[in-house]
């Protein structure tokens, strides 16, 4: 009956999950989408806490309340801005609870193996016709060892063997997780420099590391002992720390798309590892998806999905070409002036207007240009922000009309015929020398063509190159203006001049 509840349970879980991850793609449907992930999240530890090999129910619920605790703090306090990293130190603990999981099935492997030959037997010597029989344990012995005891006890030794391969790659996978995403919190939150670094020997050091790590794999399961899976450890460490060290600032969407992935693939580990049957569809679904996503982060990019697999790029690829002219500055009067005049406008929001909390100011501005007749629409670029989705989110939190928000495949053709496009906070995804410098970091990726327009206003603090390093000649083309200050003070300060 416990198998039956907890089954269903489990299945009903994974659909309503799938109905989230479905929901999500459109702005409309994601707020039931998120709805569907929760009452799922809920069914899935409920089923989880009063199944089969439940256990420790008193600390189970006290864990519970205390990471519940945490993550009202976390959502309570965190601000957009902060999405991505939090986003990216999250994934760090599922690569961290694979490790510790992977470890607990080795010790528990080698325990039962002791047991068995304390006892005159051999773990895994499963006979014809006794399959869900402990074999050769007394009856007092089997029924005193834990849910995960009993589960390796009825195993044959092909099962055991593929035990120790599941093992061996959660904690290599979540190994890799874990350093890397804590780098790319580091890098993210400007704790840990956002430039592309390796150490000397680059791409042969993560090589020689990935060979090293194969060979310890081929010894332990040749059974040299649990010594390998610590060195085996150590090197996905230093893997995961290399390669998101590799990788600079202007690329960061993607390696948190990436880390996504592998937390779900190391999830799906856990899930092999402990039986666990909702862990396996859970952790595939997040792999997939995140590996999906890589890829049209990438193809956004104009990045090789290898390359990003391997680390190492969004660095200069030769010297760049210099940029002639100089940065003209324009007031609040001359924006809005322009605003006044034009009649097709087209919005393109970045990371900067994220950092000034301006996406209210923006939306009351969208909404006085709109009430004026005017044709006002918001350009996204794939990567804008440093998490995929970033700016629908902030411009669905201020109430801008979805089907005003288009993305870059819809609306870039459209700028030649736009009277004023209006940038904020936003470097790479508007920058011409995507496809006007071949040794640019960016070079060959997709950007929002937004200089065609007759008229270009920059919003932006100051005149440095921002968060990637990367210079924009853009903002010295000759009908671009730089209006220059707090996004949302900026934005502000527009609103009263609209008339």
């Amino acid at each position: 009956m416990e198998f039956g509840f907890t089954t269903a349970a489990y299945v009903v879980a994974a659909v309503l999950f799938i109905f989230s991850l479905g929901g999500l793609s459109g702005q409309e449907s994601a707020k039931r989408a998120v709805w569907y992930g929760i009452v799922g999240m809920g069914i899935a530890v409920l089923a989880t806490l009063i199944g089969p090999g439940s256990g420790l129910l008193l600390l189970s619920l006290i864990l519970i309340a205390a990471g519940a605790a945490v993550g009202y703090q976390l959502a309570t306090k965190v601000q957009m801005t902060q999405m991505p990293e939090l986003v990216a130190i999250m994934h760090s603990l599922v690569g961290l609870a694979a490790v510790f999981v992977g470890f607990n099935a080795d010790i528990m492997i080698n325990t039962m193996s002791t047991l068995f030959a304390e006892n005159g037997q051999v773990l895994g010597a499963v006979k014809e016709g006794t399959r869900h029989t402990a074999i050769g344990l007394p009856k007092e012995i089997y029924n005193d060892l834990s849910a995960f005891g009993q589960l390796i006890a009825k195993k044959s030794s092909v099962e055991i063997g593929i035990l120790r391969i599941e093992l061996v790659l959660g904690i290599w996978i979540g190994a890799v997780t874990f350093t890397g995403s804590v780098i790319a919190y580091g890098k993210l939150a400007g704790r840990v420099d956002s430039a592309a670094k390796k150490l000397p020997g680059g791409h042969m050091l993560n090589a020689g590391a990935a060979a090293l790590s194969l060979i310890l794999t081929i010894m332990y399961l040749s059974g040299s002992g649990s010594w390998t899976l610590v060195l085996l450890t150590l090197l996905a460490l230093f893997i995961g720390y290399h390669l998101i060290m590799g990788i600079g600032g202007a690329d960061m969407p993607v390696v948190v798309s990436m880390l996504n992935s592998y937390s779900g693939w190391a999830a799906a580990a856990i899930g092999f590892s402990l039986g666990n049957d909702l862990l396996i569809v859970v952790g595939a679904l997040v792999g997939s998806s995140g590996a999906i996503l890589s890829y049209i982060m990438c193809k956004a990019m104009n990045r090789s999905f290898v390359s990003v697999i391997l680390g190492g790029f969004g660095g200069a690829q030769g010297e760049q070409m210099a940029v002639e002219g100089e940065q003209i500055a324009i007031d609040a009067d001359g924006v809005a002036a322009a605003l006044n005049e034009a009649q097709s406008i087209v919005i393109i929001p970045g990371y900067g207007m994220a950092v000034a909390q301006a996406q209210q100011a923006v939306s009351e501005l969208t909404n006085k240009l709109r009430a004026k007749g005017k044709n006002v629409r918001f350009a996204i670029h794939p990567v804008a922000g440093r998490l995929p989705g970033h700016m629908n989110v902030l411009l669905a939190e201020a109430r801008v009309p979805y089907d005003i928000v288009l993305e870059m495949d819809e609306i870039n053709d459209d700028f030649p015929d736009t009277d004023v496009a209006i940038v904020i906070g936003s470097n790479d995804i508007v920058n011409p020398a995507a496809q006007d410098d071949p040794n640019s970091p960016i070079a060959g990726m997709p950007v929002l063509e937004c200089w065609k327009a007759k008229q270009v206003f920059v919003s932006k603090r100051g005149q440095g190159t921002g968060y990637s390093g990367i210079e924009n000649p853009l903002f010295y083309k000759e009908n671009t203006r730089m209006f220059y200050g707090d996004a949302k003070d900026s934005v502000s300060s527009l609103l009263p001049k609209i008339d």
